[in-house]
């Protein structure tokens, strides 16, 4: 009988302790989204720029948890136009797998690395790469680039007549979410 009176005890203190962190918790999506991927081949370096996606998370204190960010290949546009879209979705496997997704447990307010899963072309890794959250009003802020491998991700190099992009490629996403 006492076991179950402190283990009740112990179940009040909790709760209690842990109630306000809860209720404090608030889920952010995001407003705006803008994503730039940069690359180069032996004929010019070429861009490709995206703002639509899909980021959630949950606020608790200066920690955003259970971070989801979604990006449907197909709204990434190049500069160069529907050929080079083309070859970039047929890189990615968009037909068979059509976003990029990346999950994180948490993502600390401030200068940071951020460590989680990237799936691209249907091939996870886990990564980690530098990010600065900044707090704005009721929103936050989130800015990260990083240079990524498509070999890596097991991708071909997009190329025409033999001539192919380099293997690496520089992804800056800039997310405003409240």
């Amino acid at each position: 009988m006492k076991t179950i009176t402190n283990l009740m005890s112990i179940g009040l203190v909790l709760g209690f302790a842990l109630l306000p962190q809860l209720s404090n918790a608030q889920k952010i999506t995001q407003k705006t989204t803008n994503i730039k991927i940069t690359g180069t081949s032996p004929m010019h370096d070429w861009e490709m720029t995206g703002s639509t996606a899909t980021f959630v998370g949950t606020v608790a204190g200066s920690t955003i948890n259970n971070v989801t960010f979604i990006v449907p290949v197909k709204t990434i546009k190049a500069e160069k136009g529907k050929t080079m879209e083309k070859k970039a979705y047929d890189a990615l496997k968009a037909d068979k797998t059509p976003n990029i997704t990346f999950s994180a447990p948490t993502l600390s307010v401030g200068k940071s690395n951020i460590t989680g899963k990237l799936t691209i072309a249907g091939v996870s890794k886990n990564v980690s790469f530098p990010v600065n959250v900044a707090k704005k009003g009721n929103g936050y802020v989130i800015d990260g680039s990083e240079s990524i491998k498509l070999s890596e991700f097991g991708m071909d190099r997009p190329g025409f007549m033999g001539i192919k992009t380099g293997d690496v490629v520089t992804v800056k996403v800039n997310i405003v979410a409240e």
